[in-house]
């Protein structure tokens, strides 16, 4: 019990039910500004009246597809993704390469073919070039 007990206040498991939470109540907050914001606006530029998407629908052989749900959800997917790229994955990767831009090089381009090749190489793994390794190669 004591190893459940662990495996449930690590700090990973934490976080994640925090991040469900948190995702969730966006969710709803993405879904009420579609149906009360982008879908009136919608109506304002199409004709004036305010539709429904959720109402719409067709009926095949006693069968009802509801496009209009289906179009509420596709704009609120829309707008979540917009939301998590422009505000998340973009800023991180920024950061990434910042940090990325002060790492040591560990290969280099052989001059031959251009292979990426460990920076200690004395020989090119692709072309067999010799080559001289960045240690011994006299100071500029």
């Amino acid at each position: 019990m004591g190893g459940f007990k662990k495996f449930l206040l690590r700090g990973n498991l934490v976080e994640l039910a925090i991040a469900v939470v948190v995702g969730a109540t966006f969710s709803g907050l993405v879904q009420a500004l579609v149906r009360d914001l982008v879908t009136p606006l919608i109506g304002a530029l199409t004709g004036g009246r305010q539709p429904d998407f959720s109402q719409y629908s067709f009926t095949i052989n006693g069968s009802q597809f509801k496009y209009g749900d289906f179009l509420n959800h596709l704009i609120s997917f829309l707008i979540i993704s917009a939301i998590v790229y422009w505000l998340i994955v973009v800023p991180m990767n920024r950061l990434v390469s910042l940090f990325d831009r002060h790492k040591e090089a560990t290969e280099k381009k052989c001059p031959e073919c251009l292979s990426d090749i460990p920076v200690e190489a004395r020989r090119c793994a692709f072309c067999t070039v010799e080559l001289v390794p960045e240690s011994e190669k006299p100071p500029a």
